[in-house]
């Protein structure tokens, strides 16, 4: 089931890229400057988040202790150069804790001979590497770099990627695309990833270490928002639009790796210049979420049906507040009336359904 529906992103994300390849980009966006060459090896957002799922269930899978521990590591070293775009040789050459500021939000990577380069990575990306990180206090990624590229193409596959795309240097240069298209400037952007291309040089010293620090700040900064923005807020890419006489049907892959779909008038689908590969937020009040208790799906006309595991219940004198967890940890947020809540029967822990009308989904464009 999972396997198909990565597939699924997969497709879509392959539709979306070769869409984008024949766009013209304003000169604003720093990622025009890239080749096509360089462009076309780079995983999209729900790429990403496909492998990095498929990463976080390989973990799980693991029955022994010692096997589960050697998974976080090759996690971890895939959660490293995601976020922080550095070289694969330079994360397996960290060799103490001490480098990895979690709570800072930097790493170090480098060497006394080389020098020493401080990379930022997003909070949520911090929290992530702070879960999988192996107890070793010295040399904690002392591992054969040929095994971890072996461990990085079997997860690109079991996404239904071609294996090649799951190279620790598509990963890297996936870093850098989803920076530039953040609009971080390309020299803080290869001064990031430690690049020494002489004809950006003179660019690059208009660029402090605290001026790049503080640029980098407020992009990754930004990612956590969307990562860990208001419940029932979903960030995704448009894979499909079904126009009608007055509506039109709109299919999104969002980075957890769910499909959502909308239905919105034809006037608001020009207004947001809606095409496959456009970035949108969907968003669900919580009055307009329906709950279905139990594991299996039950027979419903919603068009978008999400299970996860319920976390809190917040109980009122006429209303209840009920939350569920989904997979990717996103938070779906219901209400309902009291009555409701009872006849569910529903407790912490137990499964459930949240069911979302097509109509009911608002988007909007993704700043």
């Amino acid at each position: 089931m999972d396997v198909n529906l990565n597939s699924l992103v997969f497709n879509a994300s392959i539709a979306i890229m070769r869409s984008m390849k024949t766009q013209t980009h304003a000169p604003t966006n720093p990622s025009s400057i890239l080749s096509p060459s360089e462009a076309s090896r780079y995983l999209d957002p729900v790429q990403l988040a496909a492998l990095e799922g498929a990463f976080r269930d390989w973990v799980k899978t693991a029955r022994r202790a010692d096997t589960r521990e050697s998974r976080k590591r090759i996690f971890c070293i895939f959660l490293l150069i995601r976020y922080s775009g550095a070289r694969l040789g330079e994360i397996l050459g960290i060799a103490s804790r001490e480098q990895l500021d979690l709570t800072g939000h930097t790493i170090r990577v480098g060497n006394d001979a080389s020098g020493y380069r401080e990379v930022q990575i997003p909070p949520h990306g911090c929290l992530e590497i702070q879960e999988t990180l192996p107890p070793s206090e010295t040399e904690p990624f002392h591992v054969d770099a040929g095994h971890v590229r072996r461990k990085f193409y079997e997860r690109a596959e079991v996404c239904g990627l071609d294996k090649a795309m799951g190279s620790p240097n598509v990963i890297r240069r996936s870093r850098a695309v989803e920076l530039l298209r953040s609009n971080l400037p390309l020299p803080v952007v290869q001064k990031m990833l430690g690049h020494s291309t002489a004809g950006l040089t003179a660019g690059w010293l208009d660029f402090s270490d605290q001026d790049m620090r503080r640029v980098v700040e407020q992009v990754t900064q930004r990612e956590s928002n969307i990562k860990t923005s208001a419940r029932n807020s979903f960030v995704g890419k448009v894979t499909c639009i079904l126009a009608g006489d007055i509506q039109s049907v709109v299919t999104l892959a969002t980075l957890g790796g769910y499909t959502l779909t909308a239905i919105i008038t034809n006037e608001s689908a020009d207004r947001l210049s809606l095409q496959p590969g456009t970035l949108l937020t969907a968003e669900v009040k919580a009055p307009w979420v329906m709950i279905a208790a139990g594991s299996t799906l039950p027979a419903t006309s919603c068009a978008n049906a999400l299970k996860g595991t319920v976390i809190r219940i917040l109980s009122g004198k006429s209303t209840t507040e009920l939350i569920l967890s989904l997979s990717d940890g996103t938070e779906v947020c219901a209400l309902m009336t009291r009555p409701s809540e009872e006849a569910l029967a529903l407790g912490k822990g137990d499964e459930a359904w949240a069911l979302i009308d097509a109509f009911s989904v608002i988007l909007r464009l993704q700043e």
